[in-house]
């Protein structure tokens, strides 16, 4: 009788430890594939985020073949500049730094592209950030970037306020040499703002972190003093 039931209790334990092993089966396959389900869901996510911002944009007048940044020189050194209009530090560079990259320019030495990224919208209440990028590149079009960049940081809004108006914006365009009434239209219609948001994705996805960014044929200059720039461009030249 006790052999009997015996049996019949390792019976039981094999069918509850059987059905204890489907039941986790079951539920590791649930469990791989709903993390696949939002693997699929992700990427799918994520491809239509790249090709939305890789290619609805038209990059203005000079910009380079990437249409990540404006064009200014053609010497054989490389410098990148990523700067952001409303960055303090920025227009610090621009007093400090500026006059000497125009010089590497005019003396033929060096090729700057200039990347107007727009990392800093929420220290403004109105998208500053983007939207003086955007009017930058509708000063590309009129062919005064380097006037109106200049011009930009020389009026430069304190962060936290609205910073500068559309209106105002365009005010600073007339003022170095724009039709009024064509950058007026570019402007206000936000022409080139989807060139900011690809200009600013492309310099996150290339490690840009921060602005001002020096570059100097892909190399980082840390302390951006007119002395380092220079001896990192006759650097790069040798």
């Amino acid at each position: 009788m006790s052999s009997r039931k015996g049996r019949k209790d390792a019976a039981r334990v094999v069918r509850e430890q059987m059905a204890q092993e489907r039941r986790r089966k079951r539920t590791l396959w649930i469990s791989l594939s709903a993390v696949l389900v939002l693997v699929i869901a992700g990427l799918i996510g994520w491809s239509v985020w790249s090709s939305q911002q890789s290619d609805e944009f038209t990059a203005p007048p000079g910009a380079n073949d990437a249409g990540t940044g404006i064009v200014v020189g053609s010497g054989p050194v490389t410098i990148d500049i990523y700067e952001d209009y409303i960055c303090p530090a920025c227009k610090q560079f621009e007093q400090t730094s500026g006059a000497t990259i125009d010089q590497l320019v005019a003396d033929g030495k060096v090729r700057v592209v200039y990347h107007p990224v727009a990392f800093l919208d929420r220290y403004s209440s109105t998208d500053y950030s983007t939207r003086a990028s955007a009017a930058s590149g509708c000063a590309a079009e009129g062919g005064k970037f380097t006037e109106f960049s200049e011009a930009l940081f020389e009026r430069q809004p304190p962060e936290g306020g609205a910073g500068l108006s559309n209106d105002e914006l365009i005010d600073i365009g007339a003022e170095v040499g724009l039709d009024r009434d064509a950058f007026a239209s570019c402007v206000r219609d936000a022409k080139y703002q989807p060139w900011t948001e690809h200009v600013t994705a492309e310099a996150s996805q290339a490690d840009v972190t921060g602005t001002p960014t020096i570059l100097v044929d892909g190399e980082p200059v840390r302390e951006w003093t007119p002395e380092n720039i220079t001896a990192a461009v006759e650097a790069a030249g040798r």
